[in-house]
């Protein structure tokens, strides 16, 4: 799942919407998820396979959403609240801001982030800080949050509307997801 091994430079080339979609499908919407929703639901008593498809079509974009907040708390999280400073830039992760980044970059701004992504240094990391807000890295997180909450709610009314999975669980992660700071 690393995309930068300890030790060496990005390879940027790697750093694409598609591989990021990747690693947040088996990092993170699987794992913790549909894993721990569809267990339950086995344990319930709701063996259905098409029931199990449906929650996991809810639940794996709604593992994509909480991990591009993730991403955006790690950069932007204030560290007393989420408990941590956050480290993807230094530690060169394929996180959803460089990912973007990249995609709306001239080719100075490539430059200076391919220079600086991955770096301990404090003014490297302000470097790449710098073009994520140049960017508006930040306002695009919040437009992408909108969107996917809208986007997501439908989706829970539309497939618990024409199945009898109950619409209460999912809407109970999004309230606990959406809008959080931590």
């Amino acid at each position: 799942m690393l995309s930068t091994p300890p030790g060496t430079r990005p390879d940027f080339s790697c750093f694409t919407q598609d591989r990021y979609n990747s690693i947040v499908k088996y990092k993170t919407a699987f794992y913790s998820f549909c894993l721990p929703v569809q267990l339950a639901m086995h344990l319930a008593g709701w063996i259905d396979p098409h029931f199990h498809k449906q929650a996991e079509i809810i639940l794996l974009k709604m593992g994509h959403f909480f991990q591009v907040q993730d991403d955006y708390l790690d950069c932007y999280g204030d560290p007393a609240v989420i408990g941590k400073q956050g480290t993807d830039i230094e530690d060169g992760k394929c996180s959803w801001l460089i990912v973007s980044a990249l995609a709306h970059a001239t080719s100075e701004q490539c430059q200076i982030l391919q220079k600086n992504y991955a770096l301990s240094d404090p003014a490297c990391i302000q470097k790449v800080k710098g073009i994520y807000k140049e960017l508006g890295l930040s306002e695009l997180y919040h437009s992408y949050e909108e969107k996917s909450y809208q986007e997501l709610t439908s989706l829970i009314n539309e497939l618990t509307d024409s199945t009898e999975l109950p619409a209460a669980i999912f809407h109970g992660f999004m309230k606990k997801i959406y809008g959080r700071k931590k």
